[in-house]
């Protein structure tokens, strides 16, 4: 943070002397917050464990290969997306990988972004400069989303490399289309997550405090509401003798209910974005199946199926990050 307040004054300095040489505080404050992640021991020890568990599911899939391939596999010409999906038991998949560590990555960026800086007393002499209150929360928020972006576009890059180099095949454009969708998914996925726990750090004044808030909400979607669902599912089960609409709606309810979780968002979005052959994501009668081609679809049919978890995500974003703006801008913050 005094290397922020150095670089604040170095540009009014600038500003002084030219006008093309001030620097924006806004772009001082994310490089510095970038800087700070990439430099610090919690982030590099994250991206260990997401690179060595995102390699092992990859050796995983490589050696499934040959035999996950078959000749009347309508997902069989989709071979680079096999990367990114394909598992013998061992070892989850690339994507259920992010599923799980993708959280604990953002809430390891966003827990302490307001409350260290608090309890340090840097961030009332950070409020002094002349500079807009809101830039402070919006550059932290848009620094560890940048370094999140990298990291996941880096990893998906290198696996796409690195199936190219073993394979010898390389993917068409529906393949590379669909992989960048599914990155692009799997960010704003994990901000959620970082929206929750900058959320968390306006919040509480303790870092440790909102660390435990953010860790509990994850084990709570991850763990514990499939089985309160599960619980209202079987409480909810309809008799025998129910019609078809009926045991629909039911279905149609149950996964209502699931879909409130954001890893099942992202579960939902990210199957359907790598196997093409996914063609709905709840119940269906026999009138819709009947005359339906066992073809996949195309990225843009994929899309539209996916649609309404792609507005969750982000509106669960979205409002994280409104409730984190609007309880920052009407905190007190008092000089020490």
């Amino acid at each position: 943070m005094k290397k922020i307040l150095h670089n604040l004054l170095n540009g009014k300095k600038r500003a002084g002397r030219s006008h093309d040489g001030v620097i924006h505080p806004f772009r001082v404050i994310v490089g510095k917050e970038m800087s700070d992640h990439m430099h610090s021991w919690r982030f590099i020890i994250m991206v260990a464990i997401i690179a060595l568990t995102c390699f092992g599911s990859l050796y995983t899939s490589l050696t499934n290969f040959g035999n996950a391939v078959k000749p009347n596999d309508p997902e069989g010409s989709f071979f680079f997306l096999k990367l990114f999906t394909l598992s013998d038991g061992t070892l989850p998949s690339f994507m259920v990988f992010i599923g799980f560590l993708g959280p604990l990555l953002g809430i390891s960026l966003g827990f302490d972004a307001i409350n260290t800086e608090h309890n340090r007393g840097t961030l009332s002499r950070v409020m002094a400069q002349p500079i807009h209150r809101d830039y402070l929360l919006n550059a932290k928020f848009v620094a560890a989303l940048s370094v999140i972006g990298i990291l996941f576009f880096a990893l998906g890059f290198l696996v796409v490399g690195l199936g190219l180099v073993i394979i010898g095949i390389p993917p068409t454009a529906g393949e590379f289309l669909r992989i960048i969708a599914f990155l692009l998914v799997s960010i704003f996925y994990v901000a959620f997550w970082l929206n929750l726990s900058i959320l968390f750090s306006v919040l509480f004044r303790q870092a440790a405090t909102s660390a435990l808030a953010s860790i509990a909400v994850w084990l709570f979607f991850t763990v514990f509401y499939s089985m309160i669902v599960n619980l209202i599912a079987k409480a909810m089960v309809p008799p025998e003798t129910a019609s078809i609409q009926h045991v629909l709606g039911y279905q149609r309810f149950i996964l209502n209910l699931l879909r409130v979780a954001p890893s099942n968002l992202f579960s939902d979005a990210g199957t359907t974005l790598l196997m093409p052959a996914v063609r709905s994501l709840g119940p269906l009668s026999m009138e819709q199946v009947q005359g339906a081609i066992p073809s996949p679809l195309s990225l843009g049919q994929s899309l539209m199926i996916v649609w309404p978890q792609l507005t969750g995500l982000i509106a669960a974003t979205t409002v994280c990050f409104g409730l984190s703006y609007f309880s920052f801008m009407r905190r007190e913050i008092r000089s020490r």
